[in-house]
């Protein structure tokens, strides 16, 4: 079994205070907040419990850093002091959310260890993705609730199917894919999956629509002989027929009919 090393899990379990985590967790935090330690950074925890977890980010971010907890319980409102403070209430309350944006501010990373119920993890992210610094993260804990009958689920409208939805909804920054009616493409530019960890990573500079560049280096003749070059012949020998829609659909339908036969060969990868 692999050991732990690093800062976080030594920072874990030398804390005063009670806290849970598991044990996959370290190296994964590790990994995405590394670049953010000893920086001036407001992160905001969701579930505080006993405390512990909040004692421990404040170590590992360092002095600098603003560290803010998240709890429906209102006792947990007596762990704040001068190193952290503690807001009360619902992660599923939008009314809540905008209240608290609004007294806190802008801020760095959101962390979900709260509730695990779609709606909470959910409404969670969609509150916090416009408040959320660029150069920052959304991250939600224990995704495995997606898969656990406790939760509701499996249920088509789980939290880890809104993540992968959300994989769609990037790529259809991309020119002329269709894009969905409810989007966070304006805001989340990728999407990290780990075993119960789902990490969105903030950026608006990098979430407008893609845009086709070309060198100035030498252009090859080699074409790739598929289905595409046969009907580049065809247009090219009957460019006046282009001019009718109907053509156009008509090319569009054989071409997206001969890759989903040439892909069903892949069906068994997908079982």
């Amino acid at each position: 079994m692999m050991k732990h090393t690093s800062e976080l899990f030594e920072l874990f379990n030398s804390s005063s205070k009670k806290s849970i985590k598991w044990k996959k967790y370290f190296p994964i935090y590790e990994k995405l907040f590394k670049s953010y330690k000893n920086k001036n950074i407001t992160f905001v925890e969701i579930g505080i419990l006993d405390g512990g977890s909040l004692e421990i980010w404040k170590k590992y971010f360092g002095k600098d850093s603003r560290i803010i907890g998240i709890d429906n319980n209102p006792k947990c409102k007596k762990f704040q002091n001068e190193n952290y403070e503690i807001f009360i209430g619902s992660q599923s309350d939008v009314n809540f959310w905008e209240k608290f944006f609004n007294e806190v501010g802008k801020v760095d990373i959101v962390l979900d260890d709260g509730g695990h119920t779609n709606e909470q993890q959910i409404i969670s992210l969609i509150q916090s993705v416009e408040n959320i610094n660029d150069g920052g993260l959304h991250i939600v804990e224990d995704a495995h609730s997606s898969y656990q009958k406790h939760y509701g689920n499996p249920y088509k409208y789980s939290f880890i199917n809104f993540s992968k939805k959300t994989i769609d909804d990037i790529n259809s920054t991309f020119p002329n894919i269709k894009n969905f009616n409810y989007k966070l493409n304006k805001s989340i530019y990728s999407v990290e999956f780990f075993e119960s960890i789902v990490a969105f990573k903030i950026d608006r500079n990098l979430c407008y629509e893609n845009i086709l560049l070309e060198n100035r280096g030498y252009k090859s003749n080699n074409i790739d002989a598929t289905i595409d070059v046969l009907f580049m012949n065809f247009r090219n020998r009957f460019k006046f027929l282009y001019k009718y829609k109907i053509v156009q659909k008509i090319e569009r339908f054989f071409i997206k009919f001969f890759y989903r036969y040439k892909s069903k060969k892949l069906k068994k990868y997908f079982k």
